[in-house]
C-alpha cells in the first residue's frame, strides 16, 4: 500500500547535534507530524547518553528537579541486570534506570522530505514525572491549537502528558492526562458528538495490552473508558497495539494507523477505519499489515524489526506517514487515502 522515500531514512542520529557537550545521538525517531505556515513540522524523540569510554560501567543519565544527573552501574555487579542495552533493573528492588534520555526537538521541510532540524531541543524533561525523559510526541491540531501529547518516564513510571502551543515557540504545560501506566495516546483533531475524543492503550498487569477510547470535556480529564482494538492469539499481533498516528476523518469515517508487534517484538504496521459518528466502533480493519519491516533501515538498527508511527499528514491526495525505524531513523512513506480506505473496507 505503501511507497517509501528514496530519501529514507529523512532524520538519522548524525543529523542532529547532542543537546550538551560530552554526549552523543543514538536515535532520531517515532515524531509526531502535523503540517504549520505550509509546512511539515514534526517533533522528533531524540535519545542521546554519555559518551562513555570506560566499557566496565553503564552510564544512565536521568533528570533530578530538571538537572541532568549520571549515575553509574558497574557491569559486573551482580545486583543489576544489565542484559538489555535500553535499561538496567536492580534485581532486588523496582529500581531501574535507562541507558539513554529522550527531548523532543523541532524539524521543519517544505517539501516533506528534507527537513532543517533546530539546534536546540523543543521540549526538555522537567516536572518528576520526566525524569528519565519525554518521548513519542503525538500532535493534533484541535480549534486552532496545537495539542502534543508525549510519553513522560520516570521512577514513578510510564504517563501521558499534554502540551499546547499556537506557534511552536511559547509551550503551555498541561500536565499528566493520564496515570502510569499509559501510552501512545491519540487525540482527534475535532470534538464527536460535543466531546474532544482519544484513543489510549493501558499497560495492565494481566489482561493483554489493546487500544482504548476516552472522551473528555476539556483534553484534561478522560473518562467513558471503553475497549477498542485487542491484541490477537496469533500472527503479526499477538504481542500488543497500540496507537499510531492520530485520526484522519475521511468519506468512509474516521482512518486510525496503529502499531501491533508479535510476541518476538516485530512492529508493524495496520489501520482501521469507524464511523464519523461513533470512534468507538469498528467497520473495518486491516487483516494483514500495510507495512511490515522491509528496508535494511527497519530490519537493522538499536532495535531491529520496527516500524512504529507516530505522526502523519494528507498531502494533496496522499496520507505521508512518518515512522521511526529500528529506534534508530525517522523515514516516510506514502499513500493515495483514497486507495487506502478502500483497501481498508474491503478486509
Amino acid at each position: 500500500m505503501f511507497t517509501r522515500h528514496p530519501s529514507n531514512p529523512l532524520i538519522s542520529p548524525n543529523d542532529v547535534t547532542p543537546s550538551r557537550p560530552g554526549f552523543e545521538i543514538i536515535g532520531t525517531f517515532n515524531a509526531g507530524a502535523c503540517t504549520f505556515n505550509n509546512e511539515v513540522y514534526l517533533l522528533v524523540r531524540v535519545a542521546e547518553k554519555p559518551v562513555n569510554e570506560d566499557k566496565s560501567v553503564i552510564a544512565c543519565p536521568h533528570y533530578v528537579n530538571g538537572e541532568l544527573v549520571v549515575e553509574h552501574i558497574r557491569r559486573d555487579d551482580p545486583d543489576w541486570d544489565t542484559s538489555d542495552p535500553r535499561q538496567i533493573r536492580h534485581l532486588r528492588s523496582s529500581l531501574m534506570y535507562l541507558t539513554s534520555v529522550s527531548h523532543l526537538r523541532l524539524a521543519r521541510s517544505k517539501d516533506g522530505a528534507t527537513f532543517k532540524i533546530d539546534p536546540e531541543p523543543w521540549l526538555l524533561p522537567q516536572t518528576e514525572y520526566e525524569g528519565y525523559g519525554v518521548e513519542d510526541a503525538r500532535i493534533t491540531e484541535v480549534e486552532g491549537r496545537y495539542y502534543i501529547n508525549y510519553t513522560a518516564v520516570s521512577m514513578f513510571g510510564i504517563t501521558t502528558a499534554l502540551v499546547s502551543t499556537a506557534d511552536f515557540v511559547s509551550i503551555e504545560r498541561h500536565g499528566l492526562i493520564f496515570p502510569s501506566s499509559n501510552r501512545d495516546v491519540t487525540i482527534f483533531p475535532q470534538r464527536v458528538n460535543g466531546k474532544y475524543v482519544c484513543y489510549h492503550r493501558p499497560m495492565p498487569m494481566f489482561g493483554g495490552l489493546h487500544i482504548w477510547s476516552a472522551t473528555s470535556p476539556d483534553l484534561v480529564s478522560w473518562g467513558d473508558h471503553r475497549i477498542l482494538l485487542s491484541s490477537s492469539e496469533s500472527g503479526w499481533m499477538n504481542g500488543r497495539v497500540g496507537g499510531g498516528a492520530p485520526p484522519v476523518l475521511t468519506d468512509a469515517g474516521w482512518l486510525s494507523i496503529f502499531h501491533a508487534a508479535d510476541k518476538n517484538d516485530r512492529y508493524c504496521l495496520g489501520a482501521f477505519i469507524t464511523p464519523a459518528d461513533d470512534p468507538t466502533t469498528i467497520i473495518a480493519s486491516s487483516k494483514e499489515p500495510i507495512m511490515a519491516p522491509e528496508a535494511p533501515y527497519e530490519t537493522s538498527g538499536f532495535f531491529s524489526d520496527v516500524v512504529f508511527t507516530c505522526g502523519a499528514v494528507v498531502r494533496g491526495d496522499e496520507l505521508w506517514v512518518y515512522y521511526g525505524t529500528a529506534d534508530e531513523h525517522t523515514a516516510v512513506a506514502s499513500a493515495k487515502l483514497q486507495d487506502l480506505v478502500a483497501h481498508v473496507m474491503g478486509n
